[in-house]
């Protein structure tokens, strides 16, 4: 099992090495994710997230995409977007899957941290928490 350390990280790079981890049969555990970052403008990461969850079938709205607002979940949607889901391997890779908020007391020990991740010099980025809060999380 990895304990993969997601604070003051760059949620793609995280997101990749874990979805490696997962098609090799890891079990990852993904901690502190709403500490994650993602890189550019908040602006505009905030108004392309607020289309996404505008989007609707007229004809069936309950068939509509969904889009999570709470930082683990949302995060996890992320992830799975970096995994063959619809073979069986990616299927079964997705399930060894847990992303946390904060550091459950189960998880003790040592956590990884994904290199070249680091925000470094980086400047402008949106935290994940920042970016479900703007988009309706209230927790």
């Amino acid at each position: 099992m990895i304990v993969v350390d997601a604070k003051d990280a760059r949620i793609g790079r995280v997101g990749t090495f874990v979805a490696k981890k997962l098609l090799e049969g890891e079990e990852v555990n993904v901690i502190n994710a709403e500490e994650a970052v993602i890189s550019g403008n908040p602006q505009a990461i905030v108004e392309k997230y607020i289309a996404r969850r505008q989007l609707q079938f007229k004809g069936n709205p309950e068939k509509s995409p969904y889009w999570p607002k709470v930082p683990d979940r949302f995060v996890k949607k992320l992830i799975r977007g970096m995994i063959p889901r619809k073979k069986a391997s990616g299927r079964a890779a997705y399930k060894n899957l847990k992303v946390y908020i904060g550091r459950p007391v189960d998880l003790k020990g040592d956590s990884l941290r994904v290199e070249d991740a680091e925000l470094g010099k980086l400047t402008k980025y949106i935290r994940i928490k920042r970016l479900c809060e703007l988009l309706g999380y209230r927790g």
